[in-house]
Protein backbone atom coordinates (compact mmCIF):
# COMPACT_ATOMS: atom_id res chain seq x y z
CA UNK A 1 0.00 0.00 0.00
CA UNK A 2 1.13 3.76 -0.95
CA UNK A 3 1.52 5.91 1.80
CA UNK A 4 -0.13 9.28 0.87
CA UNK A 5 1.69 12.16 -0.61
CA UNK A 6 2.42 14.03 2.95
CA UNK A 7 3.39 11.51 4.80
CA UNK A 8 7.31 11.02 5.60
CA UNK A 9 8.13 8.18 3.97
CA UNK A 10 10.31 5.31 5.29
CA UNK A 11 12.89 4.88 2.20
CA UNK A 12 12.73 8.71 1.32
CA UNK A 13 16.11 9.95 1.88
CA UNK A 14 15.15 13.11 2.25
CA UNK A 15 12.67 12.01 5.09
CA UNK A 16 15.30 10.24 6.28
CA UNK A 17 17.37 13.38 6.64
CA UNK A 18 14.69 15.49 8.30
CA UNK A 19 14.67 12.40 10.97
CA UNK A 20 18.15 12.50 11.71
CA UNK A 21 18.79 9.14 10.24
CA UNK A 22 21.35 10.79 7.89
CA UNK A 23 23.88 13.04 8.73
CA UNK A 24 25.24 15.71 6.36
CA UNK A 25 28.50 17.66 6.54
CA UNK A 26 27.64 20.58 7.92
CA UNK A 27 24.50 19.55 9.37
CA UNK A 28 21.14 22.16 9.46
CA UNK A 29 22.45 25.61 7.97
CA UNK A 30 18.66 26.46 8.79
CA UNK A 31 15.57 24.32 9.70
CA UNK A 32 11.90 25.13 11.65
CA UNK A 33 8.70 23.56 11.36
CA UNK A 34 8.16 23.75 7.69
CA UNK A 35 11.49 24.26 5.88
CA UNK A 36 15.05 22.68 5.91
CA UNK A 37 18.32 23.68 4.10
CA UNK A 38 21.51 22.22 4.61
CA UNK A 39 24.67 21.42 2.26
CA UNK A 40 24.99 18.67 -0.02
CA UNK A 41 26.80 15.28 1.26
CA UNK A 42 30.05 14.36 -0.49
CA UNK A 43 29.31 11.37 -2.97
CA UNK A 44 30.27 8.06 -2.04
CA UNK A 45 33.66 7.21 -3.00
CA UNK A 46 34.79 10.98 -3.41
CA UNK A 47 36.52 12.89 -0.58
CA UNK A 48 35.17 16.20 -1.52
CA UNK A 49 32.23 17.91 -2.84
CA UNK A 50 31.70 21.34 -4.26
CA UNK A 51 31.37 23.96 -1.73
CA UNK A 52 28.15 25.86 -1.35
CA UNK A 53 25.72 23.13 -3.19
CA UNK A 54 22.90 23.40 -1.25
CA UNK A 55 19.29 21.92 -1.03
CA UNK A 56 16.48 23.54 0.80
CA UNK A 57 13.76 21.39 1.40
CA UNK A 58 10.09 21.73 2.82
CA UNK A 59 9.93 19.52 6.23
CA UNK A 60 6.65 17.59 5.07
CA UNK A 61 7.23 15.37 2.69
CA UNK A 62 5.65 16.72 -0.25
CA UNK A 63 6.91 15.36 -3.96
CA UNK A 64 6.85 18.91 -5.95
CA UNK A 65 5.96 22.61 -6.27
CA UNK A 66 2.63 21.93 -6.59
CA UNK A 67 1.84 19.96 -3.56
CA UNK A 68 3.10 22.89 -1.47
CA UNK A 69 0.94 24.66 1.03
CA UNK A 70 1.43 28.30 0.86
CA UNK A 71 2.68 28.45 4.12
CA UNK A 72 5.52 26.26 2.84
CA UNK A 73 5.71 27.70 -0.44
CA UNK A 74 6.06 30.96 1.17
CA UNK A 75 8.75 29.76 3.60
CA UNK A 76 10.91 27.59 0.83
CA UNK A 77 11.01 31.19 -1.73
CA UNK A 78 12.19 33.40 1.84
CA UNK A 79 14.97 30.56 2.80
CA UNK A 80 15.90 30.76 -1.55
CA UNK A 81 16.06 33.79 -1.42
CA UNK A 82 18.16 34.63 1.98
CA UNK A 83 20.36 31.84 1.03
CA UNK A 84 21.40 33.32 -2.26
CA UNK A 85 22.09 36.75 -0.67
CA UNK A 86 24.21 34.95 2.56
CA UNK A 87 26.06 32.88 -1.08
CA UNK A 88 26.62 36.10 -2.61
CA UNK A 89 27.67 38.50 -0.07
CA UNK A 90 29.45 36.22 2.31
CA UNK A 91 30.76 33.69 0.14
CA UNK A 92 31.20 36.16 -3.28
CA UNK A 93 29.46 33.96 -5.57
CA UNK A 94 28.54 35.77 -8.80
CA UNK A 95 25.48 33.66 -9.82
CA UNK A 96 22.98 31.35 -8.34
CA UNK A 97 21.62 28.65 -10.12
CA UNK A 98 17.98 27.26 -8.70
CA UNK A 99 16.94 24.07 -9.72
CA UNK A 100 13.94 21.16 -9.23
CA UNK A 101 14.37 18.34 -10.97
CA UNK A 102 12.83 15.88 -8.54
CA UNK A 103 12.98 12.77 -10.79
CA UNK A 104 15.14 10.54 -8.04
CA UNK A 105 14.18 11.54 -4.93
CA UNK A 106 10.05 11.79 -4.44
CA UNK A 107 10.52 14.80 -2.11
CA UNK A 108 10.74 18.03 -3.40
CA UNK A 109 13.94 19.81 -3.24
CA UNK A 110 15.95 22.75 -4.26
CA UNK A 111 18.95 23.11 -5.47
CA UNK A 112 21.09 26.11 -4.96
CA UNK A 113 24.42 26.08 -6.60
CA UNK A 114 26.86 28.97 -6.20
CA UNK A 115 28.91 30.00 -9.55
CA UNK A 116 32.08 31.70 -8.01
CA UNK A 117 34.18 34.34 -9.94
CA UNK A 118 36.59 32.75 -12.68
CA UNK A 119 34.76 29.87 -13.87
CA UNK A 120 35.54 29.70 -17.20
CA UNK A 121 32.13 29.99 -18.94
CA UNK A 122 31.67 26.51 -20.52
CA UNK A 123 31.29 25.30 -17.16
CA UNK A 124 28.20 27.91 -16.46
CA UNK A 125 24.93 26.45 -15.66
CA UNK A 126 24.55 22.72 -15.32
CA UNK A 127 28.51 21.73 -15.77
CA UNK A 128 29.78 24.52 -13.19
CA UNK A 129 30.28 21.33 -10.38
CA UNK A 130 32.36 20.09 -13.62
CA UNK A 131 35.10 22.82 -13.30
CA UNK A 132 38.68 21.18 -12.56
CA UNK A 133 39.63 24.32 -10.48
CA UNK A 134 36.04 25.05 -8.62
CA UNK A 135 36.41 25.34 -4.98
CA UNK A 136 36.10 22.29 -3.10
CA UNK A 137 36.20 20.87 0.35
CA UNK A 138 35.63 17.96 2.80
CA UNK A 139 33.80 17.63 5.77
CA UNK A 140 36.03 20.05 7.61
CA UNK A 141 35.49 22.40 5.18
CA UNK A 142 31.57 22.18 4.59
CA UNK A 143 31.13 22.62 8.20
CA UNK A 144 33.34 26.13 8.42
CA UNK A 145 31.14 27.16 5.11
CA UNK A 146 27.85 26.26 6.99
CA UNK A 147 28.67 27.48 10.15
CA UNK A 148 29.63 31.37 7.99
CA UNK A 149 25.92 30.60 6.08
CA UNK A 150 24.26 30.35 9.58
CA UNK A 151 26.34 33.32 10.72
CA UNK A 152 25.20 35.37 7.79
CA UNK A 153 21.19 33.92 7.52
CA UNK A 154 21.26 35.21 11.61
CA UNK A 155 22.51 38.69 10.43
CA UNK A 156 19.94 38.69 7.94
Amino acid sequence: MDEPNNAPLTGCFVCRKHRGEIQIPGGSIYEDDLVYAGHGAIPEGQLSMYLGYLFVEPKRHTPGLADLTDDEAQALGLLVAHLSRALKMGEHAEHIYSLVLGDHVPHLHIHLVPRYPGTPREFWGLRVTDWPDAPTGGAQEIAAFCERLRVRLRGK
